[in-house]
């Protein structure tokens, strides 16, 4: 909750200023001397004060209280002050409003325009502290990508959020170390473009970077695919064939859903891993290769080892290191820029579209979002594309979320997008201002996230 300083000799303004603030949800705290009000300003967090002109007895000169605005504006040069007095040197108001204060308001006041005030400062200076925040973690933020984006190669990903950048900084790490690597995470999450970006900043980058999904093959037709297999080693191989370690010699192998190896075949791959030795199917000859082996499964591999179904030997050969990608819903600033990189050039998004974009939970990941935004420019009319085109639930409204109060990642994932505008982020969350005010209060949220 806001809180107001009010620094006035006359008790009974300070308590009738208390009471408007306070049917507005404005909290205040009260000093009838500038020397007072001073010291209460070292010792509180106060969002604005209002203070008056004027406190010794039968002045009228005003000198009191622009010396208060001068003491106040040295040690808190941001803080918003209203002047509220009975004294109407109009030139005296009009050089302290050059000088920085925020309004003059002339006793008696009237309450309407006052409180309208207080709010609008109270509302600029909130969205002031979250840009500079915002701002300083944005220059942050932009130093790292670029660091990452001049250091290593990354395949001209697209991305945005923090949790995609640490997956990033770890990939990179990792990649120079010959050690096999397991990426986790749901599917359509992107753990085929992590690889490849492994692969680019390895020491095997010149190699061939080699992909078999384990769970596109029938069982009996895998360790074919892995291994190679002779002329007439099962039915329909009329001849000789590599497998995928013998084209990956030199390079990487990318293993993407690991999980659907059946038993015979991971204990063949585990030799490969140890030894770097194998036979093609149907043959006795040993082949040796050097392959960095890169794996992704968005199976449970600890639970499927409890059910017998996965090797545990195998499942700590392949997990030396393990990099989780986070779902789409979970990196929500990569949203938009993903999003517009999936358009024709020429498209733009209209802002309820992404509003929509933005709260879907988007089950199929970053592959999900593709395929809506190819869909949405075929279907669109002119270059712009509005909510309707997208073909997604519709925002959610105040009145079907009044059950559903948002938690704190949510909030602040809301301010962030909306740039730390608090009308923008509480309509996002279907609640008017006053409410996500009440809710960031109850959770403890600063006003300078």
């Amino acid at each position: 909750m806001p809180t107001v300083l009010i620094i006035d000799d006359n008790r009974s303004i300070a308590m009738a200023l208390e009471v408007l603030l306070s049917l507005s949800d404005i909290a205040s705290i009260s000093a009838d001397s500038p020397e007072q009000g001073l010291a209460m300003l070292q010792t509180n967090a106060v969002d604005l004060v209002i203070q008056d002109m004027n406190f010794a007895a039968d002045t009228t000169s005003g000198a009191e209280g622009v010396a208060l605005f001068q003491a106040i504006r040295k040690r808190h040069p941001d803080l918003p002050v209203i002047l509220l007095t009975a004294w109407t040197h109009l030139d005296a108001a009009v050089d302290l409003i050059k000088a920085g204060a925020a309004d003059y308001l002339a006793k008696p006041w009237n309450d309407q325009r006052l409180l309208a005030t207080v709010q609008n400062l109270l509302e600029l200076g909130e969205l002031g502290r979250v840009n500079r925040s915002l701002q300083l973690r944005t220059q942050r933020e932009r130093k790292q990508k670029r660091a990452l984006e001049t250091q290593y190669d990354l395949r001209n990903l697209i991305w945005q959020d923090a949790a995609t950048e640490r997956v990033l900084g770890m990939a990179c790490q990792v990649a120079r170390a010959h050690v096999s690597v397991l990426i986790t995470g749901p599917n359509g999450s992107g753990k085929e473009r992590i690889a490849e970006i492994i692969q680019a900043n390895s020491s095997v980058k010149d190699g061939p970077f080699v992909v078999l999904n384990c769970g596109a093959l029938p069982a009996e037709l895998i360790e074919a695919e892995l291994f190679g297999a002779e002329a007439g080693a099962y039915t329909g191989a009329s001849k000789a064939r590599e497998g995928k370690f013998e084209a990956a010699d030199g390079g990487t192998l990318f293993l993407d859903e690991i999980g659907n190896l059946p038993l015979a075949g991971q204990m063949k791959l585990l030799r490969v891993l140890e030894t770097g030795r194998f036979e093609r199917l149907g043959s006795n000859k040993e082949r040796q290769v050097k392959v960095r082996v890169i794996s992704a499964t968005n199976a449970d591999l600890p639970a499927m080892i409890r059910a017998g179904n996965f090797r545990e030997d195998l499942f700590y050969r392949l997990n030396v290191i393990e990099l989780h990608i986070p779902a789409l819903a979970e990196r929500p600033d990569d949203i938009l820029p993903l999003a517009h990189s999936f358009l024709e050039q020429g498209k733009s998004l209209t802002a309820d579209a992404q509003a929509n974009l933005l709260q879907h939970v988007w089950p199929g990941n970053v592959r999900e979002l593709k395929n809506v935004m190819q869909r949405a420019g075929l279907f669109a009319v002119g270059d712009q594309i509005n909510a309707s085109d997208l073909g997604l639930p519709k925002l959610a409204t105040a009145s079907s979320t009044t059950e559903l109060e948002p938690e704190r990642e949510d909030i602040e994932h809301a301010l962030m997008r909306a740039n730390g505008v608090v009308a923008q982020a509480a309509a996002q969350l279907g609640l008017s201002r006053q409410a996500l005010y009440r809710r960031m209060d109850r959770l403890g949220i600063s006003r300078s996230v």
